[in-house]
């Protein structure tokens, strides 16, 4: 899990808006499965949204 912090403050600018942008997609998906019940992984809900905010930060910082 710390490996992603560090990669993700890495990131150009360019690379993070790519990844938030995969990340949102990833997220809306898992929204449909929590309203189906076909989620393998509840935690990994949190995880993305951590992810994004993550990268927002580093989006913010970059400028």
């Amino acid at each position: 899990m710390a490996t992603k912090k560090k990669e993700d403050k890495k990131l150009t600018k360019d690379q993070a808006l790519k990844k938030l942008e995969v990340l949102k997609k990833d997220l809306l998906n898992i929204r449909f499965k929590r309203i189906n019940n076909q989620v393998e992984n509840p935690a990994q809900y949190g995880e993305i949204k951590k992810s994004i905010a993550r990268l927002y930060t580093t989006i913010k910082s970059s400028k």
